[in-house]
């Protein structure tokens, strides 16, 4: 197993003071909560350090008058009793003030984390594994309430304690008792530190691994009917039992190495103890000091010692929750791909029109998926893109909504550069139908609702009755509240792309793109749809993406794409004239039935 290099363990420290000072600003909001909250801890351990001096002052005044009737410390007795419960009472006055401060951190962090995750580019979003990143943020979030939980409420009170203890010793006793006191925390601390950066190789590894087994489980689940097509139960079963069988080791290793650990704490606490209780026997039996200075530097050192043995534990949690906080906060610096520009402008949209100049794009620049496309979408004009699989279609509507920049060229939508407009206001202007319609795990009403979420109950109902789902979804048992399940997977592919047409209706957009918009229709469905469309498509600027060729014959002008250039262009009657890849693409697909939804790659004697 490879070791932590001295460098990385030095940038990752780097990276823990970075992450630290990075959790400042989401605890200034309530910085007054935070210095009343440390206020609080700081009285508490006054009174916890004034126990022992009223102990030690009740067995002296006991020893005083052992040789007379013995007389009851009442006063001191009241001031043991008073300090107990001052102690108690600004501990829990303290966990009552830093709540706020704690879970607010909490809550900024997680939204911030989201809202960033919406910022970041579709590139982004398409390699990322939705599993390991959900176990990620849920172990990064939860570290920034464990990180200000230890350090408010056991490493802070230590080091208050730590410096009382020292200041009552250092002015009592002998230097030795300081010594002997300040050189075992010395220790403790210096082997606690070395032996936990040991072990973080570890907590690193089983987080990795545990991110790993999590996605692997989430994907199995999400690719749930694939995983029972193919009867792959048992694979599934096995690949994910194999990450947790190095997890497993990863974390044996682990909890053995955290054994030697605590008895290692232990020894050198048990040393530190036995120590200053031989200087403190010593020293009475030599009368320097009386049975109550023993029994105070007893207790002391109890007191002491005690939250000091939960302080290592304390440590290894703040580095592991460092480790998972560390996550978080590379994503946070993960900077989004496509951003606006600091004089970015709302699009001024007047009449729509789409002008492609020249655009090249790619993915890798090894390949390159458009070649100097340049096309013009008039306002109001219905412009149909077909072609086969790869050809570039898609990629179109991707850069309309600029989730993506072009390479080359420019895109422009009434004469302003997409570049130079903010993207909220571009997409707000454009409608989209997806092939590949997602839904939230919510009610069909909500789902139908996202395209407009301030429209009112009336429009949502007219929007999908246009879509012409609404009579399906008043049969439903549940009716408009009914649940959709994950991804929309209790719905069929055609309910669900007629919930992606009603919202694209109620959105009421000035540009609208489909994108085999009724892929997943039957034939009786998809005539209906389709006036549907054209009656929403009226007096729009449309762009249709289109496998199938009898879905796009009434277009102003026909797009014929290939290897990610415009080969042809014209309407379906002058296309079908010139016999070019157009009307190869038709005669295909009318050998292969009006339901064919896909076209075969040209052939060769037309693709050449």
């Amino acid at each position: 197993m490879n070791r932590i290099s001295a460098t990385e363990r030095i940038h990752g420290d780097r990276r823990d003071w970075h992450n630290l000072r990075a959790m400042l600003p989401y605890l200034w909001e309530f910085r007054g909560r935070a210095v009343l909250a440390l206020a609080c801890l700081v009285l508490a351990k006054v009174a916890n350090v004034g126990v022992p001096l009223v102990l030690g002052a009740i067995v002296d005044a006991f020893e005083a008058t052992r040789t007379q009737v013995l007389v009851l410390p009442l006063s001191l007795l009241l001031a043991y009793g008073l300090l107990k419960l001052s102690a108690a009472l600004f501990n829990e006055l303290r966990d009552v003030v830093f709540a706020r401060v704690r879970y607010r951190a909490m809550r900024r962090l997680s939204t911030k984390v989201l809202d960033h995750l919406h910022r970041l580019s579709l590139r982004y979003h398409l390699g990322r594994q939705s599993g390991a990143i959900s176990r990620d943020l849920e172990r990064g979030t939860r570290s920034v309430s464990t990180i200000l939980n230890y350090v408010v409420f056991s490493v802070l009170p230590v080091l208050v304690e730590l410096a009382l203890v020292a200041l009552i010793l250092l002015k009592r006793y002998a230097p030795s008792f300081s010594l002997v006191v300040f050189g075992t925390v010395a220790v403790y601390f210096a082997f606690t530190f070395a032996i936990t950066e040991w072990r973080m190789d570890y907590r690193h590894r089983m987080n990795r691994l545990d991110s790993q087994a999590n996605n692997q489980a989430f994907d199995s689940l999400i690719n749930y009917e694939t995983v029972k097509y193919f009867g792959n139960e048992r694979m599934e079963l096995d690949r994910y039992d194999g990450t947790l069988s190095e997890w497993e080791e990863m974390a044996v290793k682990s909890q053995t190495s955290m054994s030697l650990l605590n008895f290692g704490q232990g020894a050198i606490i048990a040393i530190g103890v036995t120590l200053i209780m031989v200087f403190a026997a010593r020293g009475v039996v030599a009368g320097d000091m009386r049975i109550g200075d023993l029994v105070l530097v007893n207790a002391l050192m109890i007191q002491l010692f005690i939250p000091l043995g939960f302080l290592g534990i304390v440590y290894r949690q703040i580095k592991y929750a460092l480790a998972d906080m560390d996550l978080v906060f590379k994503l946070l610096e993960r900077r989004p791909e496509i951003r606006d520009r600091a004089d970015a402008k709302p699009l001024r949209l007047r009449e729509g029109e789409i002008r492609f100049e020249h655009v090249d794009f790619h993915y890798q620049p090894e390949r390159p998926i458009l070649r100097d496309v340049d096309l013009r979408i008039a306002a109001g004009q219905k412009i149909a893109v077909v072609g086969h699989s790869g050809a570039g279609k898609s990629t179109l509507a991707r850069l309309l909504f600029r989730f993506y920049d072009v390479t080359g060229g420019r895109i422009l939508i009434d004469g302003e550069d997409l570049r130079e407009v903010t993207q909220e206001s571009l997409r707000a202007a454009i409608g989209i139908v997806p092939q590949d319609t997602v839904l939230f795990n919510d009610s069909i009403y909500y789902n139908l609702a996202y395209g407009r979420p301030g429209a009112t109950r009336p429009e949502v109902e007219r929007a999908a009755e246009m879509a012409h789902i609404r009579g399906f979804v008043e049969g439903l048992p549940d009716g408009w509240e009914t649940m959709v399940g994950e991804r929309g997977l209790k719905l069929s592919g055609g309910e669900k792309q007629r919930v992606a047409i009603a919202r694209a209706i109620l959105k009421q957009p000035r540009i609208l793109v489909f994108d085999e918009a009724t892929s997943s229709l039957d034939s009786h469905t998809e005539q209906a749809i389709q006036q549907t469309l054209a009656e929403v498509a009226e007096n729009h600027t449309t762009l249709v993406i289109a496998h199938r060729l009898s879905t796009v014959v009434d277009a102003d002008r026909i797009l014929v794409m290939d290897q990610g250039r415009i080969r042809e262009q014209g309407t379906h009657r002058a296309l079908l004239e010139a016999r070019g890849h157009y009307a190869a693409m038709w005669d295909l697909q009318q050998r292969e039935g009006p339901d064919a939804s896909e076209p075969v790659a040209m052939a060769p004697e037309v693709a050449r």
